[in-house]
This record gives structure tokens, sequence and C-alpha cells, in this order.
């Protein structure tokens, strides 16, 4: 009963840090594929006609598909996709995007 225990302890310990670490990845990715054109904290750059990410409606999933697919009627780099981004790496930008208040 106790090892069952501790391993559920100890499982729980390590889910903890992957979300911690998804989390601060998709930070770090904002920052370096993102925050130039919407801002630090997602304010967004009107100057450019770059929205404001903080606060948005849109679900994670969306996002992704806007990060990975691209739209025809964005500017580049959101009309193809941004390159270079895996999907994971898309998920992470979006749950961080999410979390922005």
């Amino acid at each position: 009963m106790k090892c069952r225990v501790l391993i559920g302890i100890v499982s729980a310990l390590l889910m903890m840090s992957l979300v911690s670490s998804a989390a601060d990845d998709g930070a770090a990715l904002y920052k370096r594929k993102c925050a130039g054109c919407h801002g630090a904290s997602g304010e967004g750059k009107p100057a450019i006609k770059a929205p404001p990410l903080k606060g948005t409606s849109f679900e994670p999933a969306q996002i992704v598909q806007h990060i990975t697919k691209g739209e025809a009627t964005s500017k580049p780099p959101h009309n193809k996709g941004i390159s270079g981004l895996t999907e994971d790496q898309a998920t992470a930008i979006a749950e961080y995007v999410k979390s922005l208040k």
C-alpha cells in the first residue's frame, strides 16, 4: 500500500514538472517567435496591425491551427504557418497565450 502511494506521489511530481516545463517552453517560444509583433505581454501592436493576444477568446486548438497551418487572409508569417515550429511547440505557445491576462 505504501509503495502505491509513493508511486502516485512521484508520478504527480513528475507530471507537475513536465507541465511547468511545457509552460516555460511556451513562454520562451512566444518570446522568440511571437512577441516581436504581438508584444511581450500579448498587448498587440496596432501600428503594424498585429492584434492583441492577451485575453483572446480563441481556443488553444484554434491558435495551434493558426500557428501551424496559417490562413490565406493573414500576412506573413501566418499566411502559411510559422515555419520551423512543431505541433507540440505550437501547443505550448497556445497554452502560454491562453495564460496571458
